[in-house]
């Protein structure tokens, strides 16, 4: 899967009615939990904070890391880590825009969507990716 943007997506901060109870340290957590995971070559941590679909898409922990490697190589090598705007969606979701820098320096922004789930915990559910200077002035 490669890294795409999706522009409707980054503009629905502000389209979104109903949000959810949420407290974005916990959905702060859930991300960094699974940066930690990636930094650290734990594929079965990082997928279990992947969202039931996505874990339906790639059925093994194997099989989602090597997506996010092959896709989401900012992501998979992050550097540094910048929370940005969050959003509580319609329903029992979350958007978390985040910064980050590589490993070669260069600059990212990713768009996390979360969904809180039937226990209380927040899983992953999405991550649109792209370059920080294709962003608009």
């Amino acid at each position: 899967m490669k890294s795409v943007f999706v522009p409707a997506v980054f503009a629905a901060f502000v389209a979104f009615a109903t949000p959810v109870e949420a407290d974005p340290l916990d959905v702060r957590e859930t991300i960094e939990a699974q940066l930690e995971a990636f930094r650290t070559g734990n594929a079965d941590a990082a997928y279990a904070l992947a969202g039931p679909k996505l874990q339906r898409m790639f059925p093994t922990p194997e099989r989602f890391i090597r997506m996010v490697r092959r896709g989401y190589g900012p992501v998979y090598h992050a550097q540094s880590v910048v929370y940005l705007r969050s959003k509580a969606m319609e329903g029992d979701g979350f958007a978390q825009e985040v910064g980050f820098t590589d490993n070669t320096g260069k600059s990212w922004t990713a768009l996390y969507t979360l969904a809180k789930q039937p226990n209380g915990e927040w899983r992953i559910t999405g991550c649109y990716l792209r370059k920080a200077d294709d962003q608009a002035a």
